[in-house]
């Protein structure tokens, strides 16, 4: 007798196939890529770029759709939106990805997916919200200020020069032209139409409605977008998966890679260098934070 306890032995020393066990569970366990779309859509500033665009996006739509064994991809969205186009990019391409992949996409409300932020909401095939949640804005919005009054105030002296009847059209420091502002409306209904067709056709049967109330551009709260069909279900990302993937759910965050320089805040949207910029740009800058401030507030945020 040596005096060694077999039992003791086996804890110490596990079988192999014991050790591996779990680890084969969790690897075959169902796997859900989330894409996090937070902040303003398209261009901020002349020197800060906005986080979400196609260009800044599309490396990481890429790898949320790229794993073997891939269940769905879960969008978290927060936004009070910002750019059409940007808007209408990156839904299409996750769109584009998700059918070449044939897996779901589920859309998530954290504070707001308003205006653009529920552009890309409608990606998803089913969208969840908190009650909470401001929800909806299907509508187009421009906004400036008027700065007429306050350079003749100082003795400011406008020169402009263009080739082209209405290439200085809208110009802050002049007034308003009714002709011009009915030019601007209707690009304006354009760009709302097309929003108007991307709803339509991503939410179908399920919006409930009329026309006038769906699309004013009026806001909700989860629970009311829920009964205009614009919201699926109430319901947070971690726990939906769960519900829907088993309690064993791998759930993957991928984020969009930016440069040192842009995580610094050194760079321009086109990744130009943020040094020597002149004062005019550092001014705009300013009216482009105040802007970004506004749009966030809008829904009390």
């Amino acid at each position: 007798m040596n005096g060694a306890n077999p039992a003791a032995e086996a804890r110490k020393d596990p079988p192999r196939r014991r050790r591996l066990l779990p680890w084969r569970r969790r690897k075959d366990a169902p796997l859900v890529s989330v894409l996090r779309l937070a902040g303003v859509i398209g261009r901020v500033g002349p020197v800060r770029g906005g986080s979400v665009t196609l260009a800044n996006m599309e490396r990481a739509i890429d790898r949320a759709f790229a794993p073997k064994r891939l269940a769905a991809v879960a969008l978290s969205v927060n936004s009070p939106g910002g750019s059409p186009v940007q808007s209408a990019l990156i839904a299409k391409r996750i769109r584009a990805r998700a059918e070449e992949r044939g897996v779901p996409v589920l859309a998530f409300a954290e504070d707001v997916a308003a205006s653009g932020g529920y552009w890309l909401a409608c990606a998803g095939d089913e969208i969840f919200a908190d009650e909470n949640s401001i929800v909806g804005s299907i509508g187009v919005i421009a906004a400036g200020f008027g700065f007429v009054d306050l350079i003749a105030r100082h003795g400011i002296e406008r020169r402009v020069h263009t080739a082209g009847a209405r290439k200085g059209m809208l110009d802050p420091f002049r007034p308003e032209d009714p002709e011009e502002v009915e030019r601007l409306r209707a690009v304006q209904r354009d760009m709302h139409e097309t929003f108007v067709s991307h709803v339509r056709e991503r939410r179908g049967r399920r919006l409930r409605g009329d026309d006038d109330t769906l699309f004013s551009g009026e806001f909700w709260s989860g629970r009311r977008a829920i009964e205009l069909g614009l919201v699926d279900g109430l319901g947070e990302l971690r726990g939906v998966l769960r519900d829907r993937f088993g309690a064993g759910v791998r759930i993957r965050p991928v984020a969009a890679r930016r440069g040192l320089r842009r995580r610094l805040g050194l760079g321009g949207f086109d990744g130009s260098p943020a040094f020597g910029v002149d004062v005019g740009a550092v001014g705009a800058e300013i009216l482009a934070a105040l802007d970004e401030w506004a749009m966030w507030k809008r829904y009390g945020l």
